[in-house]
Order: C-alpha cells, then sequence, then structure tokens
C-alpha cells in the first residue's frame, strides 16, 4: 500500500545525497526559489497557473530566509503544490515533530473511530474508558466530563499554559495519575482551557477502544489510505502513544493532511475521514481565546475538535498548530493549504521560545492578510 510512498521517498533520499538541490530556498542573486520538486507524490504546478502572484509568494520565501527557527515552507493551491522551500539545512525528505499539530490528527482518528464504531457517540463520558480508579476519592464532576468536552478544550481541567501543571507533564512519563491529581479549573463544558493532559487521554480511549495501539490504528486507517509512514511517535511509560504532540511527519505529508480536510476527508476518490466529521471538528465551539488576537495577524481565534481557527485579512481558515511554528493552515475560500515546519524547541516555553514561535506565525498571517 505505501510502495508508491516510498519510491517517492527513497528518489528525494538518492537527490539530497548526491548534492541535487531539493526545492532551494535561495537562488543566484538572492532570488528565492521555491519551485516544487516533482517527486510523484505530489501534482506540482506554479502560482501564477492558479492564480497566485508569484510576487507575493517571492516576498514570502525571502521573509522565510531570515528566520533561523524555520525548516520548511510549503503552499498548495487547487490541489496543486505550487511553493516549497527549505532552510537552515533541511530538506524535502526530513522529518520532525510537529508538536501539537499531533492533535488534529487525534481529532482525525476519533472521526475514523466512531465510524468503526469503536466508539459510541461523542458524548460517552471519558471515566468510563479508566475503570482503574473506579472507587477512588474523584471529583464528581469527572464523571460528566464527555468526549465532545475533550475535544472541544471545554473538559474543565486547567489550561496547562497558565497554571503550574504543566512543570508535572514535562518531567513525567506517566500522565495517568493526573487524570486525577489534576483538579478542575471549572466546571466541564463551561470555558476553554487547553490541556495537554486531555489530549494524551483521549489518545489512550482511542487506542483501548480499538483494542490497538493508536499508531496501528492509524496505519490502518489513515496513514496507509493517504500514503503517509510515520517517522516516529513517542510513548509513554505505559506504551501508549502520545496523543498530545511529538508525532514525526513531513512537510509534504503535513500537507496532504491538510489537503484532506480541505477536500471534506477523501483521497484518491476514497473516503478516509467522514465528511460530517470535518465539518464538526473545524466548527468553532470557542471564540475569543488569547484575547482574540494571536500575533500581529492572526485575528477571531476560535477552536473546534482539537483543531483551531482565525481570520487573517479577509480570509478566515482553520489550522492545526504545534509549538514553535509548526502549522497546517487550510483556507476553503482559497482553496489552499500552507504548511511551515520549525523547530519545536523542546522545553522551552517563555519569552524568547514565543518570539521564535510569534515569527513563523506572522509570516504565514502576513501572507495571507496580503492576498486579495
Amino acid at each position: 500500500m505505501l510502495r508508491g510512498h516510498w519510491i517517492g521517498v527513497m528518489l528525494l533520499l538518492l537527490l539530497t545525497a548526491t548534492g541535487v538541490c531539493v526545492a532551494r530556498a535561495t537562488g543566484q542573486a538572492g532570488e528565492p526559489i521555491y519551485e516544487p520538486l516533482k517527486a510523484g507524490d505530489w501534482e506540482v504546478s506554479t502560482p501564477k497557473l492558479q492564480s497566485l502572484a508569484s510576487e507575493s509568494v517571492a516576498e514570502l520565501f525571502r521573509k522565510a530566509e531570515r528566520l533561523t527557527n524555520l525548516y520548511a515552507l510549503l503552499i498548495v493551491k487547487n490541489g496543486f503544490l505550487v511553493a516549497e522551500g527549505y532552510f537552515n539545512g533541511e530538506n524535502v525528505s526530513a522529518a520532525h515533530s510537529v508538536a501539537s499539530v499531533t492533535k488534529s490528527y487525534v481529532s482525525a482518528l476519533t472521526g475514523i473511530a466512531l465510524r468503526e464504531n469503536a466508539l459510541a457517540n461523542v458524548d460517552q463520558k471519558m471515566m468510563e474508558f479508566f475503570p482503574e480508579f473506579e472507587g477512588e476519592d474523584v471529583d464528581p464532576r469527572k464523571a460528566a466530563i464527555t468526549l465532545r468536552q475533550v475535544l472541544q478544550m471545554r473538559s474543565g481541567y486547567p489550561w496547562e499554559e497558565f497554571s503550574p501543571y504543566l512543570h508535572s507533564l514535562v518531567t513525567s512519563s506517566n500522565w495517568l495519575p493526573f487524570i486525577i491529581e489534576f483538579p478542575l479549573s471549572h466546571d466541564p463544558g463551561t470555558e476553554f482551557g487547553y490541556s495537554n493532559l486531555m489530549a494524551h487521554v483521549l489518545g489512550i480511549i482511542l487506542a483501548r477502544a480499538t483494542g490497538s495501539s493508536l499508531l496501528a490504528f492509524a496505519e490502518e486507517h489513515l496513514f496507509g489510505p493517504t500514503d503517509v509512514a510515520v517517522g516516529y511517535w513517542p510513548t509513554d511509560a505505559n506504551g501508549y502513544h502520545y496523543g498530545s504532540g511529538d508525532i514525526y511527519l513531513t512537510a509534504r505529508e503535513l500537507a496532504r493532511f491538510g489537503q484532506l480536510y480541505l477536500d471534506n476527508g477523501v483521497y484518491k476518490n476514497t473516503q478516509v475521514i467522514p465528511s460530517e466529521w470535518v465539518e464538526d471538528s473545524l466548527r468553532a465551539y470557542s471564540t475569543g481565546i488569547y484575547g482574540d488576537r494571536l500575533g500581529s495577524f492572526f485575528r477571531e481565534i476560535g477552536y473546534g475538535y482539537l483543531w483551531w481557527s482565525a481570520r487573517a485579512g479577509r480570509y478566515r481558515f482553520s489550522f492545526a498548530w504545534g509549538h514553535g511554528g509548526n502549522l497546517v493552515i487550510v483556507i476553503r475560500d482559497l482553496d489552499m493549504v500552507i504548511v511551515t515546519t520549525a523547530d519545536h524547541l523542546p522545553g522551552q516555553f517563555g519569552d524568547t521560545a514565543w518570539q521564535k514561535e510569534r515569527a513563523v506565525i506572522d509570516l504565514v498571517g502576513e501572507f495571507v492578510a496580503s492576498l486579495p
């Protein structure tokens, strides 16, 4: 099933090893070169042929060259890969941790698990899947938390970014006890609170519900059908793949994921993700997040089922977002996907890390806001 993918990967590796430049970022006289490599995994075109101003794209890539933490930048328009560049020593075959972009993949797998009848519905209770905690002294409100609320980041668990609990997560490889130990900061369903713990819990639920590892389920129902080979997906102390982050993928594979959502879950005439799940996932259930502003250009920040949404200029879009500036942006009105991969800045969460991440977000936001 993955034969075509591996042929493409081997070609890319051969070209890289022999010194052939793959989608160079910069050409002679400082002019950016963003012509995609023809490797068989994407149909390629040019910005001009797909009604996208070449001058705007060139300026985007010119600015991208200045970012020391950026690895890749891709634009897909009308189903064609029209622009592609790699930076800071990276190349087209490199897979990197895409941090919390992983959450949007877990969202897709939840929709697939519902279709496969591994889950009954999104109103199932989270604690049904953790019988080992029965009889323990648990906040009774936790028994009412639904999968829908977990997907929406409205479970009531604390927003770790603004609480002392982030340190507990990043310094532990066993998050299961935190289901009991972390107190709720508000009643389930009442407020948005971004929780890495809850995203990982959802991944554990999928593994238990399907009787498979999260990776094996994904390979059968998502990665295999879309010709994707995961580079690496770390696991916790209990052997569960992290639903919260750190799956390793190439920029082109991320672009395929964005295109899958743009095409309502269809890949090569196969309905990989249920179309109604795509629609439900990209709807905003919470709004006004981060004060309705992210960086200099993202406005009207919302959240769906483990997918973000925003507006830049005249265009509203959905996006998967990972720490450091890993982005998969889906702009339905433009039939466009924009992907960035960047250093995921492991263990770095302060102002310096945010400035690096914001530079990538603003790079893309300024470009989208400039589009007519």
